[in-house]
């Protein structure tokens, strides 16, 4: 049947590591680290798996006004179809186990893991003004966030609209480090386990994660809003994306 799986600031010496996993840190809290590596091994598989991120091959757009009774998830041969809604406008993702062979997606790259750019913060829950927002492909829109997380980042008090993901929080952001430059996009987003009853949350940034955008371009996603984009470097999390004929 037809849903939408949902799916160090310092300049000098940041490595990299591969989907294989990060390098071992001199001295993380073992367990932390442990969650960490599971997280990373979550990721890989929701990207590439036999319907993974990067085999979006196609969103069929539907035409606009009743909905055209499209259910949740359906299969197709190898094919798995999953409806998309998007205020109101109802489309089909193809996802496609081939695209994988010829999509060019190699492996994620990643800043290694680093404890301190796991940093202490406080949700304010008051909901945003009505915010202009604009998707990958164009689409604009108008958000309210259901608040902000205040945090500091070396030295640097920033910001982050968030929405309520279940009781977690989600976000997008950009930042000025060299994460993600070979995108037109140049954003990450981020989830945050549900904030204390004092507010009180961890911005883990080393689960900086890349948009679905950047797995297939018929994803289309939605980009940071202006309090979100940061003009500090966040080396922490996923980098980039490695096309198969590169190393």
């Amino acid at each position: 049947m037809f849903q939408f799986a949902p799916d160090p600031v310092s300049d000098a010496g940041a490595t990299m590591a591969s989907m294989t996993g990060p390098a071992s840190p001199a001295s993380p809290a073992a367990a932390d680290y442990a969650a960490y590596e599971a997280w990373c091994a979550a990721r890989d598989a929701a990207a590439f798996g036999p319907h993974g991120l990067a085999t979006l091959a196609g969103t069929v757009w539907l035409t606009t006004g009743a909905d055209p009774g499209v259910p949740a998830e359906a299969t197709l041969g190898s094919l798995l179809l999953r409806r998309f809604e998007r205020e109101g406008q109802v489309a089909v993702r193809v996802y496609d186990p081939e695209r994988l062979n010829y999509g060019g997606v190699e492996f994620i790259e990643r800043y290694l893991y680093d404890a301190a750019m796991a940093v202490p913060g406080r949700f304010d829950a008051t909901p945003s003004d009505p915010t202009p927002t604009r998707a990958v492909d164009g689409y604009l829109s108008t958000t309210v966030y259901a608040g902000t997380v205040r945090f500091a980042l070396a030295g640097t008090e920033l910001e982050l609209l968030a929405h309520r993901s279940g009781d977690d929080l989600f976000a997008a952001f950009s930042d000025a480090s060299d994460a993600d430059r070979d995108s037109s996009y140049e954003f990450r987003m981020i989830r945050i386990p549900a904030p204390g009853p004092d507010g009180r949350v961890t911005v883990d940034l080393n689960r900086a994660y890349l948009p679905p955008s950047r797995f297939s371009p018929h994803f289309v996603c939605v980009l940071p809003p202006a309090t979100n984009r940061w003009q500090v470097p966040v080396r922490a999390g996923e980098r980039r994306i490695v096309p198969r004929d590169q190393d």
